[in-house]
Protein backbone atom coordinates (compact mmCIF):
# COMPACT_ATOMS: atom_id res chain seq x y z
CA UNK A 1 0.00 0.00 0.00
CA UNK A 2 1.35 3.52 -1.06
CA UNK A 3 0.57 6.74 0.10
CA UNK A 4 0.00 9.60 -1.75
CA UNK A 5 0.20 13.51 -0.74
CA UNK A 6 -1.82 15.78 -2.54
CA UNK A 7 -0.86 19.78 -2.35
CA UNK A 8 -3.87 22.31 -2.41
CA UNK A 9 -3.86 25.98 -2.52
CA UNK A 10 -4.68 27.16 1.14
CA UNK A 11 -6.60 30.69 -0.46
CA UNK A 12 -8.52 28.63 -3.21
CA UNK A 13 -8.44 24.93 -2.38
CA UNK A 14 -7.40 24.67 -5.94
CA UNK A 15 -5.49 21.17 -6.41
CA UNK A 16 -1.58 21.82 -7.33
CA UNK A 17 -0.04 19.67 -9.36
CA UNK A 18 3.57 18.41 -8.92
CA UNK A 19 5.34 20.42 -11.57
CA UNK A 20 3.18 23.80 -9.85
CA UNK A 21 5.23 26.77 -8.95
CA UNK A 22 3.78 27.00 -5.18
CA UNK A 23 4.85 30.29 -3.27
CA UNK A 24 4.68 30.54 0.25
CA UNK A 25 3.20 33.02 2.20
CA UNK A 26 3.95 33.89 5.70
CA UNK A 27 1.31 35.74 7.37
CA UNK A 28 3.57 38.00 10.24
CA UNK A 29 0.48 39.52 11.79
CA UNK A 30 -3.38 39.42 11.74
CA UNK A 31 -5.99 40.42 14.16
CA UNK A 32 -6.95 36.56 14.55
CA UNK A 33 -3.24 35.59 14.12
CA UNK A 34 -2.97 34.08 17.95
CA UNK A 35 -0.10 31.94 18.17
CA UNK A 36 2.54 33.80 15.96
CA UNK A 37 3.27 33.84 11.97
CA UNK A 38 2.15 30.75 10.02
CA UNK A 39 2.72 29.97 6.62
CA UNK A 40 0.17 29.16 3.37
CA UNK A 41 0.53 27.87 0.00
CA UNK A 42 -0.48 29.62 -3.25
CA UNK A 43 -0.29 29.67 -6.31
CA UNK A 44 1.44 32.75 -8.11
CA UNK A 45 -1.36 34.18 -9.94
CA UNK A 46 -2.89 33.74 -6.81
CA UNK A 47 -0.83 36.44 -4.88
CA UNK A 48 0.01 38.38 -7.81
CA UNK A 49 -2.07 41.54 -7.18
CA UNK A 50 -0.68 41.36 -3.76
CA UNK A 51 1.85 44.39 -4.03
CA UNK A 52 -1.20 46.49 -5.89
CA UNK A 53 -3.52 46.04 -2.58
CA UNK A 54 -0.64 46.77 -0.60
CA UNK A 55 -1.01 50.42 1.66
CA UNK A 56 1.44 52.78 2.79
CA UNK A 57 1.18 52.40 6.55
CA UNK A 58 2.81 53.43 9.70
CA UNK A 59 3.23 50.98 11.91
CA UNK A 60 4.30 52.95 15.59
CA UNK A 61 5.16 51.58 19.08
CA UNK A 62 3.16 54.18 21.85
CA UNK A 63 4.66 53.58 24.89
CA UNK A 64 2.89 55.10 27.87
CA UNK A 65 1.27 53.60 31.08
CA UNK A 66 -0.94 51.81 29.49
CA UNK A 67 -0.65 48.48 29.25
CA UNK A 68 1.46 47.56 32.07
CA UNK A 69 4.87 49.04 30.65
CA UNK A 70 4.60 46.95 27.53
CA UNK A 71 4.15 49.43 24.33
CA UNK A 72 1.30 49.04 22.15
CA UNK A 73 1.97 48.52 18.66
CA UNK A 74 -0.81 50.60 16.13
CA UNK A 75 -1.03 50.36 12.51
CA UNK A 76 -2.51 53.56 10.67
CA UNK A 77 -2.39 54.65 7.08
CA UNK A 78 0.86 56.88 6.36
CA UNK A 79 -1.65 59.57 5.45
CA UNK A 80 -3.37 59.29 8.47
CA UNK A 81 0.09 59.58 10.53
CA UNK A 82 1.09 62.43 8.13
CA UNK A 83 -1.52 64.10 9.37
CA UNK A 84 -0.99 64.22 12.46
CA UNK A 85 2.04 66.21 11.98
CA UNK A 86 1.11 70.19 12.43
CA UNK A 87 3.96 72.24 12.72
CA UNK A 88 6.68 70.29 10.32
CA UNK A 89 5.47 68.22 7.55
CA UNK A 90 6.39 64.36 8.48
CA UNK A 91 8.76 63.94 5.26
CA UNK A 92 11.11 66.27 7.61
CA UNK A 93 10.50 65.37 11.26
CA UNK A 94 11.62 61.67 10.19
CA UNK A 95 14.73 62.65 8.57
CA UNK A 96 15.53 65.01 11.78
CA UNK A 97 13.97 62.93 14.67
CA UNK A 98 16.37 61.08 16.84
CA UNK A 99 17.42 57.28 16.51
CA UNK A 100 15.93 54.50 18.22
CA UNK A 101 18.99 52.33 19.08
CA UNK A 102 18.02 48.18 19.33
CA UNK A 103 18.47 47.09 22.46
CA UNK A 104 22.17 45.10 23.10
CA UNK A 105 21.93 41.27 22.66
CA UNK A 106 21.85 39.71 26.20
CA UNK A 107 25.17 37.67 26.39
CA UNK A 108 23.81 33.69 27.13
CA UNK A 109 23.04 33.03 30.64
CA UNK A 110 24.49 29.54 29.78
CA UNK A 111 27.56 28.61 31.74
CA UNK A 112 30.00 26.65 30.73
CA UNK A 113 31.31 23.89 32.81
CA UNK A 114 35.39 23.22 32.24
CA UNK A 115 35.29 20.13 33.79
CA UNK A 116 33.92 18.10 31.60
CA UNK A 117 36.41 16.87 28.19
CA UNK A 118 34.05 18.96 25.33
CA UNK A 119 34.74 22.09 27.22
CA UNK A 120 38.37 20.92 29.51
CA UNK A 121 41.64 22.77 28.15
CA UNK A 122 39.39 26.08 26.40
CA UNK A 123 41.19 29.32 27.11
CA UNK A 124 38.71 31.34 29.79
CA UNK A 125 39.96 34.05 32.77
CA UNK A 126 38.60 31.91 35.25
CA UNK A 127 40.00 29.80 37.65
CA UNK A 128 40.87 26.19 36.69
CA UNK A 129 39.51 23.65 38.91
CA UNK A 130 40.79 20.01 40.02
CA UNK A 131 38.77 18.29 37.68
CA UNK A 132 39.63 20.49 34.49
CA UNK A 133 43.33 19.96 35.17
CA UNK A 134 42.41 16.57 35.52
CA UNK A 135 41.14 15.71 32.41
CA UNK A 136 43.61 17.85 30.52
CA UNK A 137 46.45 15.99 31.92
CA UNK A 138 44.98 12.62 31.97
CA UNK A 139 43.77 13.40 28.10
CA UNK A 140 46.23 15.59 26.39
CA UNK A 141 46.20 14.61 23.37
CA UNK A 142 42.28 14.20 22.93
CA UNK A 143 42.37 17.85 24.86
CA UNK A 144 44.52 19.80 22.12
CA UNK A 145 43.07 17.61 19.25
CA UNK A 146 39.78 19.08 20.02
CA UNK A 147 41.21 22.87 20.62
CA UNK A 148 43.60 22.51 17.07
CA UNK A 149 39.84 21.53 15.53
CA UNK A 150 38.57 24.63 16.74
CA UNK A 151 41.29 27.18 15.81
CA UNK A 152 42.48 27.52 19.96
CA UNK A 153 45.73 27.59 21.32
CA UNK A 154 47.12 23.71 22.58
CA UNK A 155 48.31 23.11 25.84
CA UNK A 156 52.01 22.76 26.11
CA UNK A 157 52.97 20.98 29.60
CA UNK A 158 56.77 22.12 28.92
CA UNK A 159 55.15 26.00 29.14
CA UNK A 160 55.65 27.05 32.41
CA UNK A 161 52.52 28.79 32.69
CA UNK A 162 50.32 25.44 30.89
CA UNK A 163 52.49 23.29 33.59
CA UNK A 164 51.34 26.48 36.78
CA UNK A 165 47.69 25.88 35.23
CA UNK A 166 46.99 22.93 35.03
CA UNK A 167 49.51 21.05 37.20
CA UNK A 168 52.05 19.35 35.15
CA UNK A 169 55.30 18.78 36.65
CA UNK A 170 57.58 21.86 35.71
CA UNK A 171 60.52 21.58 34.07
Amino acid sequence: MGKKTIHVSDFTGTVLQDDDEVVRVVVLEHPDLVAGPVQLDATPTEVENIDDAALDVAVVEIHDRHGGGEPRRVVLTASEFDAMATDVPMAQLLKTAERVRPPKARKSAEKIDHGTLDHAGKPHRGRVTEEEARLVREQLDEVNKRLADAGVRQIDPADPEHALRYGFPTP
